[in-house]
């Protein structure tokens, strides 16, 4: 959820590059065992774990932590389903907490947020023609920072249950490949240690579901950037 010009693809290769270092510190570190670890003590908390995850991810997203790494993490701890959810809990709780702060609690220093940078005005005027449709392209193309992003909608005239709803779904795509490299990561440290018991063709398998997911994410978010030109700059 990074700035515009290839935000998409910055985004993938940064979460590429996450995998390679863990990957990679198979070689030097424990790793698989440190995660079973973890695994262990959320399976302990058991639902409760997710909703514990779900909270820290939001206030992360609240205090704008980077939630690339959770994202990941959540698909090691959890696996594809459950981490998924547990991501996108919590990234619309952060979504919705960030959003009603600025609105109600700290408008007058987020309007100074927004007032140094351009691209806000044009947001802010796509926002007042087309409501939620902008919010929806945005998420899956975006053109602030995930976290400020959540700040400045505040500032705009889109309702909450838009705003949520819209933010919901277009955060979907990225937090379905983030997830997916923290499972891929579980799986292959899984591998390197001997521990895992899936056949070659899984793995195969996994693999190609990896690559799907990363190309339907590019191709969703390559088509919302082009949407986005054409809307008073936003996203040029």
């Amino acid at each position: 959820m990074s700035g515009p010009g290839g935000g998409g693809r910055a985004r993938v290769a940064g979460g590429l590059i996450l995998l390679a270092a863990v990957i990679a510190a198979l070689r030097f570190l424990p790793l698989a065992d440190w995660l079973q670890g973890l695994v262990d003590r959320f399976a302990a908390l058991g639902p409760w774990g997710i909703g514990l995850f779900a909270v820290v991810y939001a206030l992360a997203a609240i205090f704008f932590v980077p939630g690339s790494a959770l994202t990941i993490g959540a698909g090691a701890i959890y696996g594809l389903g459950w981490g998924f959810v547990a991501v996108s809990a919590g990234s619309t709780l952060g979504a919705a907490g960030a959003f009603l702060i600025a609105r109600y609690l700290a408008r007058d220093r987020v309007e100074r947020w927004a007032a140094r940078d351009p691209r806000f005005a044009a947001i802010d005027q796509a926002v007042g023609r087309e409501g939620w449709k902008i919010v929806l392209l945005t998420r899956l193309s975006p053109v602030f920072p995930f976290t400020l992003l959540n700040y400045l909608y505040g500032l705009t005239r889109v309702g909450f249950g838009a705003y949520i709803l819209a933010s919901w779904i277009g955060m979907m795509p990225g937090t379905l490949l983030y997830v997916y490299l923290g499972f891929a990561g579980r799986a292959l440290a899984q591998a390197a240690t001997g521990k895992a018991s899936r056949s070659p063709a899984e793995y195969s398998l996994g693999i190609v579901g990896l690559l799907a997911t990363l190309a339907v994410t590019l191709y969703v978010t390559r088509l919302a950037r082009q949407a986005l030109r054409g809307r008073s700059g936003v996203g040029a």
